[in-house]
């Protein structure tokens, strides 16, 4: 008999209210995959969009929601090196994590940090591979640059900050009230700007001007962004929470000598994701396991309760990471 698992499932395009609790069958492991027993989820912005229809899984991926968890290892599958059951991992996931049990490739599982709890532990994988995919791999973000990171108080920003800042950068943050300036600034921005009362381009071209910023609003702070770059400066976009599209005078990209570049992490290979797990256990782990970085949390919801989770997402008054109580 097929054992069954709680699981959180999208049962039409829609707003949070359409995410209901099912049961699933406890999914089988494909050679090079793992099972985990989830602990705690992780909600993302993806989550969301995937919810509202605008992100469709990837061929062969859970179509449930949630893309990173923290829990335990319980079965291996075929080809599995370096990991065995009752080992505890985050791990960065296809989709499947708003469930008691998901799988995923054993090259995307990191060892809980040191001293870490499985609450915090669940928030690292998507946006610590999201920033430092983009912001170090992608971006070239060295010692002594000047870096801005829009919506500096979500889940990407307070990661962006603490790790730009560890690296030895000049960061700069946007957001939309001064207590999440407040934030950034106390995780180690320089400047934090309230967007709804200053204008950002301003603020950094009178520091010289920002050699990398990351960009998750897209809109009208595309061009705005290019006119706040510093000459060689390089923007990279990672989400359009105001749209794809804008008008951009090119000649200013040829002038200054711009890089526009940008990623979406899900659909990248498994071994391009296995190559950033690498990345961060040695070069940002240390770092967790030393406390100098650590997830901002935000709240915590029950799995039951992932319509609510949603909803404080989407409100944007979190600080921080939003996660589910999957094990209860």
């Amino acid at each position: 008999m097929t054992q069954m698992m709680r699981a959180v499932e999208i049962t039409k395009p829609g707003g949070p209210d359409v995410l209901q609790l099912t049961e699933r069958p406890i999914p089988e492991p494909e050679a090079g995959q793992v099972v985990i027993k989830v602990a705690y989820a992780g909600v993302n912005r993806p989550d969301a969009l995937q919810r509202a229809g605008a992100y469709d899984p990837p061929p062969g991926a859970s179509d449930l929601p949630g893309l990173e968890a923290s829990g335990e290892v319980v079965t291996v599958g075929a080809g599995v090196e370096g990991l065995s059951v009752g080992d505890t991992v985050c791990a960065l996931l296809p989709g499947g994590g708003y469930a008691e049990y998901v799988a995923t490739p054993a090259a995307h599982c990191l060892p809980v940090p040191k001293g870490m709890g499985m609450k915090e532990a669940a928030c690292l994988p998507e946006t610590f591979f999201t920033v430092w995919s983009n912001v170090f791999m992608r971006g070239g973000l060295k010692a002594g640059e000047r870096f801005l990171v829009h919506g500096g108080s979500s889940g990407i920003g307070t990661t962006a900050i603490q790790l730009a800042n560890a690296f030895g950068a000049r960061v700069f943050a946007t957001a939309g009230s001064d207590e999440k300036c407040a934030a950034c600034v106390g995780l180690g921005a320089e400047k934090a700007i309230n967007y709804r009362d200053e204008d950002f381009v301003a603020a950094l071209r009178a520091e010289g001007g920002a050699n990398l910023i990351l960009d998750m609003v897209g809109g009208d702070y595309i061009p705005r962004n290019v006119k706040t770059l510093a000459e060689d400066g390089r923007l990279v976009q990672i989400a359009f929470l105001q749209g794809p599209k804008a008008e951009l005078n090119f000649a200013l990209m040829m002038v200054k000598r711009l890089t526009l570049t940008g990623s979406t992490l899900r659909p990248q290979s498994d071994l391009a994701k296995a190559a950033i797990a690498r990345d961060l256990h040695e070069a940002v782990w240390p770092l967790l396991e030393a406390g100098k970085v650590a997830p901002v949390m935000d709240s915590e919801f029950d799995l039951a309760e992932a319509s609510a989770a949603h909803a404080r997402m989407e409100s944007s008054g979190h600080i921080g990471k939003i996660v589910l109580n999957v094990a209860g």
